[in-house]
C-alpha cells in the first residue's frame, strides 16, 4: 500500500480546523491542537499562504481560510450546478437535434467536458466526460474564448495549432471569429478540429450574468450542415438550449 504524504496530511488536517473553529486561529492555536510544532506548523502555514489558501490578518497574525480555497470551493459547487440545470435540458436538445450534446467548461487552457449526451441511435458510442477539447478550433472553445474574459487571455497566448487546414490559428484572423461569435449569439466549427465533423455551441451564464460554460451539438457534417452550412434549426435549438439552462441558472432572459 502507498504512504501518505505526510505533509500533504498536516496541511489537509489545519484547512479543515480553520474551516470548522472560530474566524481566526493564532499560531499556537493550530500548532497546540494539530500536535505541531511551532516551527513545523509555521512552515506549512506560510506555503499555504502562499498558494493563497490561507491568509493571515496583519494587526492580530491570526490565519483564517483564503480566497484562493473559496474560489476553488465555488468553482466545484458551479461546475456541479451546471451539469444539474443542465440535466433535461440537454436531453431534449439531443432528442430534437438527432446529436451529440457537450456540455463545456474552461479548464487548465482548454474545455472540459462535464456532460455529455449520446446521439440517440443505436451506434456505438464512446463516453465523453472528463475529456479536453481545444480553444481555439471548437465551438465549445470559441464560445468561451468570446465570452469568459480568462479564456480570451488563455486562448491568446496559447500556441493555437492548425488541427485542419480549415482552423484558424493567426491572431487577427481569431479574433474576428470571436467577433462574429458575440454578434450572432453561438460559435461554429466546421472541419476545423476534426475532418468530416462539425459543430455548434452557445453561452451558457449564470444570476451575475458571468458565462459560466457553454453548451453545443457535434456530428457528421452531411448531418449538421446544408449547401456548406450549418442548418439554422439546429442553430436555434442550441441556442434555446443554452438560454434555458440560463433561465434555471438564475440569468433571467438573452
Amino acid at each position: 500500500m502507498a504512504r501518505n504524504i505526510q505533509s500533504l496530511e498536516r496541511a489537509a488536517a489545519m484547512l479543515r480546523l480553520l474551516a470548522g473553529g472560530e474566524r481566526r486561529l493564532g499560531l499556537s492555536d493550530i500548532a497546540s491542537a494539530l500536535g505541531l510544532a511551532k516551527g513545523t506548523a509555521h512552515g506549512i502555514l506560510r506555503t499555504l499562504q502562499a498558494e493563497g489558501f490561507v491568509e493571515q490578518d496583519d494587526v492580530s497574525g491570526r490565519y483564517q481560510l483564503g480566497a484562493e480555497l473559496l474560489r476553488l470551493g465555488t468553482t466545484y459547487l458551479d461546475v456541479h450546478e451546471l451539469r444539474a440545470r443542465a440535466l433535461v435540458w440537454t436531453d431534449d436538445l439531443a432528442r430534437s437535434s438527432g446529436e451529440s450534446v457537450y456540455l463545456g467548461v474552461l479548464h487548465q487552457q482548454g474545455v472540459l467536458i462535464v456532460h455529455h449526451v449520446f446521439r440517440p441511435d443505436d451506434s456505438r458510442q464512446v463516453l465523453e466526460i472528463g475529456a479536453m477539447q481545444p480553444l481555439h478550433s471548437t465551438a465549445l472553445g470559441k464560445v468561451l474564448s468570446a465570452y469568459d474574459p480568462v479564456a480570451h487571455s488563455e486562448v491568446i497566448e496559447a500556441d493555437r495549432k492548425p488541427f485542419t487546414d480549415r482552423t484558424v490559428c493567426e491572431l487577427e484572423s481569431f479574433e474576428n471569429v470571436l467577433d462574429i461569435t458575440r454578434a450572432r449569439g453561438y460559435a461554429a466549427d466546421v472541419e476545423e478540429t476534426w475532418e468530416g465533423v462539425a459543430g455548434v455551441a452557445a453561452p451558457i451564464h449564470d444570476r451575475r450574468r458571468m458565462p459560466v460554460g457553454a453548451v453545443g451539438i457535434t456530428g457528421a457534417v452531411e448531418r449538421l450542415c446544408r449547401d456548406g452550412e450549418l442548418r439554422p434549426e439546429l442553430i436555434a435549438a442550441v441556442r434555446d438550449c443554452a438560454r434555458a439552462v440560463s433561465r434555471d441558472l438564475g440569468a433571467g432572459r438573452f
